[in-house]
């Protein structure tokens, strides 16, 4: 009798139910641990969501700041972009399915899990306005991890959200205390460049996640 006899008995004495494909592909991912680990941070965003990260004066002498929770999608993306690598790699390449289309079907899960996230401060007190401008950074950060996956090994999906992130922080504040152009990411949450770079990046990362391997060996994504 075989391991996928659908008639071999199972716990309880019951018949063994076959694994949904879905449901493999997101536990051969991770995708349960880092949805978990993703949720923790934004319990704590919500926690301190009346504080505020003090940009460093390191250009020019300004005084600017942005909410704690227009920056925590950074770490939503650089966890959920963790589950874009998966061990079994290889036998998906095997596979009699549409792969890409689980990939992709993945980033938008991903994608709605993050802007999930990024509303639970409102239940704090955190101003529309402010959900507005974290869920268009978690969008766009995403979208980062994504394309670092592809370009850069799954093992780096890190990689550009962080490495973006960074410089828009020390040099994203022009001498007039606003936010430089490409600084989109601590740009107001009604600027439509900022919305429009974050929209541009989440679909390039769709659109790469389905091409080749995107979430397999960490040297070569």
């Amino acid at each position: 009798m075989s391991a996928t006899d659908p008639d071999r008995p199972g716990r309880a004495g019951r018949p063994d139910r076959p694994v949904r494909p879905a449901l493999a592909f997101a536990r051969s991912r991770g995708v349960p641990a880092a949805a978990a680990t993703a949720l923790v941070l934004a319990v704590a965003t919500a926690v301190f969501t009346r504080s505020r990260v003090e940009l460093p004066d390191f250009r020019h002498l300004v005084d600017f700041s942005v909410p704690v929770a227009a920056v925590a999608p950074v770490a939503y993306a650089v966890v959920l972009g963790t589950t874009l690598h998966t061990p079994q790699a290889d036998l998906e390449h095997l596979s009699a399915r549409p792969m890409h289309l689980f990939r992709r079907l993945h980033v938008l899960a991903l994608t709605l899990l993050a802007v999930g996230l990024a509303a639970l401060p409102l239940l704090t007190g955190t101003p529309p306005e402010v959900f507005t401008a974290s869920a268009r950074n978690a969008i766009g950060h995403l979208g980062l991890a994504v394309l670092s996956a592809r370009f850069f090994g799954s093992g780096l999906s890190w990689l550009l959200p962080l490495g973006t992130f960074g410089p828009t922080l020390l040099l994203g504040v022009a001498e007039d205390n606003t936010p430089e152009w490409w600084a989109w990411s601590i740009q107001g949450p009604h600027e439509p460049g900022a919305a429009v770079i974050a929209g541009l990046l989440w679909a390039a990362g769709v659109v790469v996640a389905g091409r080749g391997e995107g979430g397999g060996r960490p040297s070569a994504g």
